[in-house]
Protein backbone atom coordinates (compact mmCIF):
# COMPACT_ATOMS: atom_id res chain seq x y z
CA UNK A 1 0.00 0.00 0.00
CA UNK A 2 1.05 3.70 -1.35
CA UNK A 3 -0.22 6.55 1.26
CA UNK A 4 0.32 9.81 -0.61
CA UNK A 5 -0.96 13.49 -0.24
CA UNK A 6 -3.63 13.74 -3.45
CA UNK A 7 -4.56 17.01 -4.76
CA UNK A 8 -8.04 15.61 -5.54
CA UNK A 9 -8.03 16.56 -9.63
CA UNK A 10 -7.60 12.34 -10.56
CA UNK A 11 -11.45 10.89 -12.01
CA UNK A 12 -11.08 7.73 -9.10
CA UNK A 13 -10.79 10.10 -6.08
CA UNK A 14 -13.94 12.37 -7.68
CA UNK A 15 -15.71 9.02 -7.93
CA UNK A 16 -15.02 7.50 -4.69
CA UNK A 17 -15.38 11.21 -2.91
CA UNK A 18 -19.05 11.24 -5.00
CA UNK A 19 -20.13 7.95 -3.95
CA UNK A 20 -19.46 9.06 -0.25
CA UNK A 21 -21.64 11.85 -0.33
CA UNK A 22 -24.44 9.80 -1.91
CA UNK A 23 -24.25 7.37 0.78
CA UNK A 24 -23.94 10.31 3.78
CA UNK A 25 -27.31 11.88 2.47
CA UNK A 26 -28.65 8.33 1.83
CA UNK A 27 -28.35 7.65 5.06
CA UNK A 28 -28.67 11.14 7.40
CA UNK A 29 -30.76 14.23 6.78
CA UNK A 30 -29.40 17.08 5.00
CA UNK A 31 -28.93 19.04 8.47
CA UNK A 32 -26.73 16.23 9.52
CA UNK A 33 -24.32 15.59 6.99
CA UNK A 34 -20.73 16.93 7.84
CA UNK A 35 -18.68 15.54 4.86
CA UNK A 36 -16.78 18.35 2.66
CA UNK A 37 -16.81 18.12 -0.93
CA UNK A 38 -13.85 18.72 -3.42
CA UNK A 39 -13.45 22.48 -2.85
CA UNK A 40 -13.96 22.23 1.55
CA UNK A 41 -11.29 19.04 1.23
CA UNK A 42 -8.78 21.48 -1.17
CA UNK A 43 -8.64 24.23 2.19
CA UNK A 44 -5.45 25.18 3.14
CA UNK A 45 -6.33 23.78 6.55
CA UNK A 46 -6.70 20.32 5.42
CA UNK A 47 -4.08 17.27 4.16
CA UNK A 48 -5.98 14.90 2.48
CA UNK A 49 -4.51 10.66 1.36
CA UNK A 50 -5.49 8.73 -0.91
CA UNK A 51 -4.01 5.21 -0.65
CA UNK A 52 -3.21 3.18 -3.26
CA UNK A 53 -2.04 -0.12 -4.32
CA UNK A 54 -0.14 0.23 -7.83
CA UNK A 55 -2.71 2.29 -9.80
CA UNK A 56 -5.94 1.05 -7.84
CA UNK A 57 -6.93 3.80 -5.42
CA UNK A 58 -8.56 1.74 -2.17
CA UNK A 59 -9.27 4.34 -0.09
CA UNK A 60 -9.18 8.10 1.50
CA UNK A 61 -9.10 10.73 4.36
CA UNK A 62 -7.82 14.31 5.53
CA UNK A 63 -6.69 15.55 8.50
CA UNK A 64 -8.29 19.11 9.22
CA UNK A 65 -5.96 21.28 11.45
CA UNK A 66 -8.38 22.69 14.09
CA UNK A 67 -6.05 24.51 15.77
CA UNK A 68 -2.25 23.79 16.44
CA UNK A 69 -3.36 21.16 18.91
CA UNK A 70 -6.23 19.46 17.27
CA UNK A 71 -7.38 17.98 14.28
CA UNK A 72 -9.88 16.36 13.08
CA UNK A 73 -10.64 13.30 10.43
CA UNK A 74 -12.98 13.98 7.54
CA UNK A 75 -13.93 11.82 4.34
CA UNK A 76 -12.26 8.37 5.61
CA UNK A 77 -13.43 6.06 3.12
CA UNK A 78 -12.62 2.66 1.60
CA UNK A 79 -13.49 1.55 -1.58
CA UNK A 80 -15.94 -1.39 -1.99
CA UNK A 81 -13.18 -3.65 -3.33
CA UNK A 82 -10.67 -2.68 -0.51
CA UNK A 83 -12.95 -3.57 2.58
CA UNK A 84 -11.60 -5.20 5.22
CA UNK A 85 -8.43 -5.62 4.09
CA UNK A 86 -7.09 -3.22 6.72
CA UNK A 87 -7.02 -0.32 4.56
CA UNK A 88 -8.86 2.16 6.78
CA UNK A 89 -6.96 0.74 10.08
CA UNK A 90 -3.72 1.51 8.06
CA UNK A 91 -4.50 4.78 6.55
CA UNK A 92 -5.68 5.98 10.47
CA UNK A 93 -2.76 4.59 11.46
CA UNK A 94 -0.49 7.13 9.29
CA UNK A 95 -2.95 10.11 10.31
CA UNK A 96 -2.49 9.85 14.10
CA UNK A 97 1.35 9.95 13.23
CA UNK A 98 1.22 12.76 10.95
CA UNK A 99 -0.80 14.73 13.41
CA UNK A 100 1.58 14.06 16.29
CA UNK A 101 4.34 15.07 13.76
CA UNK A 102 2.59 18.20 13.60
CA UNK A 103 2.17 18.82 17.31
CA UNK A 104 -1.29 17.98 17.66
CA UNK A 105 -2.34 16.43 20.89
CA UNK A 106 -5.86 15.69 20.03
CA UNK A 107 -7.09 14.02 17.29
CA UNK A 108 -11.26 14.43 16.87
CA UNK A 109 -13.86 12.99 14.64
CA UNK A 110 -18.15 12.85 14.03
CA UNK A 111 -19.32 10.07 12.68
CA UNK A 112 -23.03 8.91 12.20
CA UNK A 113 -25.30 6.94 14.73
CA UNK A 114 -27.18 4.74 12.48
CA UNK A 115 -26.26 0.56 11.55
CA UNK A 116 -24.46 2.20 8.47
CA UNK A 117 -21.65 3.56 10.27
CA UNK A 118 -21.25 0.74 12.93
CA UNK A 119 -17.99 -0.37 11.06
CA UNK A 120 -16.81 2.86 11.18
CA UNK A 121 -17.32 3.36 14.82
CA UNK A 122 -15.78 -0.16 15.68
CA UNK A 123 -12.66 0.76 13.77
CA UNK A 124 -12.22 4.04 15.97
CA UNK A 125 -12.88 2.30 19.21
CA UNK A 126 -10.26 -0.40 18.32
CA UNK A 127 -8.01 2.53 17.75
CA UNK A 128 -8.19 4.20 20.94
CA UNK A 129 -10.93 6.86 20.23
CA UNK A 130 -13.44 7.10 22.85
CA UNK A 131 -16.85 8.88 22.64
CA UNK A 132 -17.25 12.29 23.48
CA UNK A 133 -19.60 15.68 22.79
CA UNK A 134 -19.41 18.10 20.12
CA UNK A 135 -16.52 19.91 19.44
CA UNK A 136 -15.03 22.89 17.16
CA UNK A 137 -18.81 23.82 15.37
CA UNK A 138 -20.53 20.45 15.80
CA UNK A 139 -23.96 20.67 17.80
CA UNK A 140 -25.60 17.70 19.35
CA UNK A 141 -27.72 15.85 17.45
CA UNK A 142 -28.98 12.21 17.40
CA UNK A 143 -27.58 10.99 13.69
CA UNK A 144 -23.78 11.78 15.27
CA UNK A 145 -20.88 10.04 17.49
CA UNK A 146 -18.20 12.18 18.30
CA UNK A 147 -15.05 10.33 18.95
CA UNK A 148 -11.71 11.56 20.31
CA UNK A 149 -8.28 10.28 20.81
CA UNK A 150 -5.26 11.98 22.74
CA UNK A 151 -1.77 11.51 21.10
Amino acid sequence: MNIRIDDLNGPEIKQLLTEHLEDMYAVSPAECVFALDLAALKKPDITFWTVWEEDQLLGCAALKCLDSQHGEIKSMRTTSAARKKGVASTLLQYILKEAKQKGMCNVSLETGSVEFFAPARKLYAKNGFEECGPFADYALDPFSVFMTKAL
